[in-house]
């Protein structure tokens, strides 16, 4: 069932395929953090849905989600991506200027929540993505609220957790990420949707 959903999704193009497989290659032990392969074209459909023009995006890893985003923004358009790894983002960079897109993603290296709190208070975000460490969500969250304009979205990864989230014995991220599902609820600046896609996606819009 997962090989037919991803054969009647938009393909990978060369790429983005080249990045996915690298990623694998080179970091066997963490690829499990790259966004998996039909979560790129509804990112890049989102981007596209909603006219997005300035992105955020908080946990780049090798850069997959990076990429699939800036390819569908404008030329104009600008994709901040936040992340801590020179080492990781590396081949993200690479894979950027292949594709054509390098100019379009701004590399932020530092803790995110530095990178976030130096950005203008007044809404400008169209769509943001979260794919970070689980323990920050809520005060990424939380920063990123405020600056996303009215009918912006907010992505967030992960939210299902290997389905350890409904585990009453859960530690450590899973209830990182039960706290922050919780917190989305109750949020009424926002209106959010639970998808079972890849492992978990929620999709959040700013009323």
């Amino acid at each position: 069932m997962y090989h037919y959903v991803l054969a009647h999704n938009p393909q990978l193009d060369s790429v983005q395929r080249e990045l996915v497989e690298r990623t694998h290659q080179q970091f066997p032990d963490s690829a499990g953090m790259q966004s998996a392969p039909e979560q790129g074209p509804l990112l890049a459909f989102l981007v596209r849905l909603i006219g997005a023009r300035h992105v955020v995006e908080v946990g780049t890893f090798t850069g997959f989600s990076a990429l699939s985003m800036a390819q569908a923004l404008p030329a104009d358009g600008t994709l901040i991506a936040c992340d801590v790894s020179e080492e990781w983002t590396a081949y993200g960079r690479e894979a950027w200027a292949k594709a054509g897109v390098a100019d379009r993603i701004q590399l932020r290296i530092a803790p995110a929540l530095e990178t976030l709190r130096e950005m203008p208070t007044e809404p400008h975000i169209d769509l943001a993505y979260l794919d970070a460490d689980k323990a920050g969500y809520i005060a990424y969250w939380e920063e990123l609220v405020p600056r996303l304009r009215p009918g912006g979205l907010i992505v967030a990864d992960n939210v299902l957790f290997h389905g350890q989230v409904t585990d009453p014995a859960a530690s450590g991220s899973a209830v990182a990420i039960r706290e922050f599902n919780d917190h989305v609820v109750a949020d009424d600046r926002m209106e959010a949707v639970m998808l079972t896609v890849a492992d978990g996606l929620t999709v959040a819009r700013k009323r």
